[in-house]
């Protein structure tokens, strides 16, 4: 199998310019690496930004879309594959079988379910990959206090790290050293 990278992001852009530049980075970083994508197969937002890029690069770019979003026009109609799935869930498992780490950017409430049950099937042993948080303009930060804080009342135990920098370079390089052999 290739090696990819399920890539977790907002399906809208935000209001920080530093972060859809750091969406741009991202889809250019993992294609000349020769790191796949696997997204959530949308043409818009950060997820459109991400995929785009890659493209541009050279990269692969799977994505996997649920029903429902395809028939609201939101299927990103040039990626290298894109799959089709009933449900969400359906979704997250499809992303997870294809890939070899998690690498989250900014996003709302679906990047939060995407990387919170990816680390929850770590937490419990379901799987070994990597999980990256990209933490641009500081995005991530109260979530990693609060990361901080349930491994220090004792709530976290096993697989529960999670890489975070704000820099892509060094963090890729961390998800690939972590990626299993």
């Amino acid at each position: 199998m290739r090696t990819r990278v399920a890539v977790f992001c907002g399906a809208s852009t935000g209001g920080d310019a530093d972060i859809v530049r750091a969406a741009e980075r991202t889809g250019i970083a993992l294609a000349e690496r020769g790191l796949g994508v696997v997204y959530g197969g949308g043409h818009v937002g950060l997820m459109g930004i991400v995929a785009d890029a890659a493209l541009r690069a050279g990269g692969e770019v799977i994505g996997v879309i649920p029903d429902f979003m395809e028939k609201a026009e939101l299927a990103h109609e040039r990626v290298t594959q894109l799959i089709r799935v009933k449900t969400m869930h359906e979704r997250k498992m499809r992303m997870h079988e294809l890939s070899s780490a998690v690498l989250a950017l900014p996003g709302g409430f679906g990047t939060m379910d995407e990387l919170f049950e990816l680390l929850t099937w770590r937490q419990l042993g379901l799987h070994a990959q990597p999980i990256g948080l990209l933490n641009v303009s500081g995005f991530y930060d109260p979530l990693l206090a609060q990361f901080a804080r349930m491994e220090r009342d004792g709530f976290l135990h096993g697989g529960t790290r999670v890489i975070a920098d704000h820099r892509l370079d060094v963090l890729v390089d961390e998800l690939v050293a972590a990626m299993p052999r």
